[in-house]
């Protein structure tokens, strides 16, 4: 070996580090993503829960003929968004409390506040999936439910209008009016054509026999229905007298129900956004106010599901549960009140909901103080006002 040859010494240079920071690190996306995949799972079985037990009242309407299957899915489906819309503040607030609850009880949340990860930390992480979703549900509350709302009054207007036949039966004696009108026909011949075409009525001790070839049913302006004969034949008179009269006619209509028509909530929630804005009447307002009911309550349902997953951390991922439920339906009858007291103008339009958002907020910062400490918080304070 040549002994000449001197191994290089290595020295120690210090170079300037540049700071990199990273605002959406691996934490805030394993938060981000759990959530997510709990919120889709969560919405789906709140969504079919609900929408089950309202396909069951379309479907009554249907199999009375009272709109098509084609509108009936059409319906369903419109119902199916806007209950996913309305659901999401109560189904992230269950999410994020199943999430942070399971990282308690698998001691992550313990690792990570060794590691220096402090609430601030985690509230970040979660907002940084819920701002999103916030934005999101306003564009859809504000925008979509009215949207959808508007295209259903207008299917079921058409249904109104084009009901025909769809709740009579061919071959089969159809009842109104507590059985005082029967009415028959034999097949449908057309979209909106009935032949042979038998009705039955009581009025006033008299009998009324209606045939005639054919008929149709008509959706008055007024919101009544009448079976309107053609070319046909009517038989009056007293069951068991012999008198009777015949009278032939040309047309003749027959009224067998009364259409239901909605009122003023209807068309409230059909209304655009700006409308309700710039209506002066308080069931507007109402309107207005909980449609913004949506993404404020998905923010501060998820500012308060964060402390409240840390009062029970060795109880199990849904000891918590019933805390939120109870605090869910607390703050949704709170809202229901305030909604009901703006319609009947017991309390200004101004106000809205929020009175009922500052008492969530006091809920949480309550929360926040009791799992952090109380001097936790004043050196907090101290340091935001003196930087």
């Amino acid at each position: 070996m040549d002994n000449n040859i001197k191994t290089p010494i290595l020295t120690e240079k210090a170079y300037p580090v540049k700071s990199v920071n990273r605002r959406f690190t691996v934490l805030d996306r394993m938060i981000a993503t759990e959530i997510g995949k709990t919120l889709l799972s969560v919405l789906t079985v709140l969504v079919l829960i609900i929408i089950s037990h309202r396909f069951m009242r379309v479907l009554r309407h249907a199999v009375e003929g009272e709109i098509s299957g084609e509108t009936l899915f059409i319906l369903m489906a419109l119902k199916l968004v806007s209950v996913g819309i309305i659901f999401l503040p109560p189904a992230l607030f269950v999410s994020i409390l199943m999430v942070l609850g399971r990282m308690y009880r698998d001691n992550e949340m313990a690792a990570l506040g060794a590691g220096g990860v402090s609430i601030k930390r985690i509230y970040w992480g979660v907002f940084s999936f819920v701002i999103p979703l916030t934005v999101v549900a306003a564009v859809l509350a504000l925008e979509a439910i009215p949207f959808f709302k508007a295209i259903e009054i207008k299917l079921l207007a058409k249904e109104a209008q084009t009901a025909d036949i769809r709740g009579l039966a061919a071959g089969k004696f159809n009842e109104y009016s507590h059985g005082d009108i029967v009415l028959y026909y034999e097949e449908k011949i057309a979209a909106n054509k009935m032949s042979n075409v038998f009705v039955q009525s009581r009025r006033q001790g008299n009998l009324d026999i209606v045939v005639s070839n054919q008929g149709y049913v008509d959706e008055r302006i007024d919101g009544l229905r009448y079976v309107v004969l053609e070319q046909g034949s009517r038989y009056r008179g007293i069951p068991g007298q012999a008198d009777y009269s015949v009278t032939e006619f040309g047309e003749y209509g027959i009224r067998i129900g009364t259409e239901e028509r909605e009122g003023q909530s209807i068309d409230i929630e059909a209304k655009t956004t700006r409308e309700l804005v710039q209506s002066h009447i308080p069931a507007a307002t109402a309107e207005f106010h909980w449609r913004l009911s949506i993404p404020i309550g998905i923010l501060l349902l998820a500012y308060l599901a964060v402390p409240l997953a840390q009062i029970a951390p060795r109880g199990g991922i849904y000891t918590n549960l019933f805390i939120a439920i109870l605090i869910y339906i607390i703050y949704q009858n709170m809202t229901a009140i305030a909604q009901a007291w703006i319609e009947k103008s017991i309390q200004p339009g101004w106000l809205g909901f929020w009175w009922v958002y500052g008492l969530l907020l006091f809920v949480g910062w309550i929360l926040v103080i009791r799992n952090q400490g109380v001097r936790w918080y004043f050196r907090g304070l101290r340091g935001w006002l003196t930087s």
